[in-house]
């Protein structure tokens, strides 16, 4: 009655209502999670997660700490992960300690992240197979020991 721009939709009206974007969720630093997260939006993690993450969105905390598998389009790290990530875009920031192989269209790594893994660039419809492990070839992926704040990065 007194809100705007609220539609309401009858059997006989074409008129579409439109879904409002969901929050996102949040795991906070005191939460522990054993098992799989799997969302449509966006996973904030703060806290302790130990199995695999699919979603289109994750921003893991400073204080998080994630051991599995983690599939999104979008990944931006600042804490601790041990697994593979296989995204559309990883950012890694400073405070980023990741343990795992990246496949990933896009990376950025800041300096002073540290990533022990492969990195690969995959397609846009490897990134789409949500829930698979890719399988990399040694001729095909790069691995990396990187430690931006000694700036050298060696090859095996």
């Amino acid at each position: 009655m007194f809100s705007k721009n609220k539609k309401v939709q009858s059997k006989d009206s074409p008129v579409a209502v439109r879904a409002k974007p969901a929050a996102p969720s949040i795991i906070s630093a005191d939460l522990k999670i054993e098992g799989n997260l799997n969302s449509k939006g966006e996973i904030q993690v703060d806290g302790t997660v130990r199995g695999d993450i699919s979603t289109k969105k994750l921003l893991v905390g400073e204080t998080a700490d994630i051991r599995g598998e983690i599939t999104a389009d979008y990944v931006q790290v600042f804490g601790k992960i041990n697994g593979q990530i296989k995204a559309r875009e990883v950012v890694l920031a400073k405070t980023a300690h990741v343990v795992g192989d990246v496949l990933h269209e896009n990376l950025s790594i800041e300096p002073g992240a540290f990533l022990e893994g492969l990195c690969k660039r995959i397609s846009e419809t490897e990134v789409k197979t949500v829930g698979t492990k890719t399988e990399t070839s040694p001729q095909s992926a790069v691995k990396a020991v990187f430690n931006a704040d000694s700036s050298k990065v060696s090859s095996a």
